[in-house]
């Protein structure tokens, strides 16, 4: 006789059904994301940055709206544990902070819980635990409206870059030995980034890795003009920084597409302005042209296509 199979059966209660709605479930809020949570925002870019390659990063923004409170407050990358959202006290007043990196309650409503975090933040004592409490429940544009009136559609982040993690703890003499470990341990996965400055748009990132450094682009136009626009500067021998530098596919992340380059690490970031500066012309430009694309574009768009990958 043969053995009774020991895997679920796929009737409700057993493991393997379980699993199975679990990941269905998982997929249909998956695809109910909205396709640009943060679409509408002056720092939609930086925002789809912070939350996808930015390791650790702090901006002070100004939480609008009724009911808020006097906390100040800041937007990070991560927080300890991965937490969503945090208070403490600093130098005798209350300060709040708000994660980015970290998995939402409802993925097709990222904009309307980072939105409820703020407020929270703003008004919650020096160390009380986070409790979420989003209005939009789930609602997408609701949500996106949310995360406009709150942060305030045309702010753009003043961000501050960290070559760790000590941040994560105001006082640093309440830091046990076992937490400096944790803290130790985090910053060793941080590489020397920077913003490309010289007002260029959307936001173009520059991070050391080691061997060679990578410029990732994330630009604000559609992911699919984005991609035409990449496949006409190919075909013409204009998808480059120049030299020193090497096209090396893109990714798309939060609705946005974002060219990655490899770059020569000897040279500084501030030596790639002129450079972004370049490209960005050649690239409005190739916005700028409607007509279908040529079969040698098509190739070229191709090529790019096979090589992207999608983050979120």
């Amino acid at each position: 006789m043969a053995k009774k199979s020991k895997r679920g059966t796929g009737r409700p209660g057993s493991d393997r059904a379980e699993r199975v709605a679990a990941r269905k479930a998982r997929q249909a809020e998956a695809s109910a994301a909205p396709t640009r949570p943060f679409a509408g925002l002056a720092a939609e870019c930086d925002l789809v940055a912070l939350r996808s390659f930015v390791a650790s990063a702090t901006a002070s923004i100004t939480v609008h709206g009724d009911g808020v409170g006097t906390n100040s407050v800041k937007l990070a990358t991560i927080l300890p544990g991965a937490v969503q959202a945090l208070t403490r006290d600093v130098d005798g007043a209350t300060e709040g902070l708000v994660a980015l990196q970290t998995e939402f309650d409802t993925a097709a409503d990222v904009a309307g819980e980072i939105a409820s975090a703020l407020r929270w933040a703003s008004q919650a004592a020096g160390g009380d635990p986070y409790v979420a409490s989003s209005e939009a429940e789930g609602d997408t544009a609701a949500g996106i409206a949310d995360l406009a009136a709150t942060l305030g559609a045309d702010t753009d982040l003043d961000i501050t870059l960290h070559d760790d993690f000590t941040w994560w703890f105001a006082d640093q003499a309440d830091v046990t030995t076992e937490i400096a470990a944790m803290i130790e341990q985090a910053s060793t996965s941080i590489m020397p980034t920077a913003r490309i400055p010289g007002g260029l748009s959307g936001a173009p990132w520059w991070v050391d890795a080691g061997e060679r450094a990578h410029l990732r682009w994330v630009r604000p136009e559609s992911e699919d003009d984005v991609m035409s626009a990449l496949a006409r500067m190919h075909a013409a021998g204009k998808l480059t920084l120049g030299e020193g530098s090497k096209f090396a596919g893109s990714f798309r992340t939060h609705g946005l597409l974002v060219p990655v380059f490899d770059l020569d690490n000897e040279m500084h970031p501030d030596e790639w302005t002129t450079p972004c500066a370049t490209f960005e012309a050649d690239l409005v430009a190739a916005l700028a042209e409607t007509g279908d694309l040529t079969g040698e574009q098509r190739r070229s768009r191709d090529g790019i296509r096979g090589r992207q990958v999608t983050l979120r």
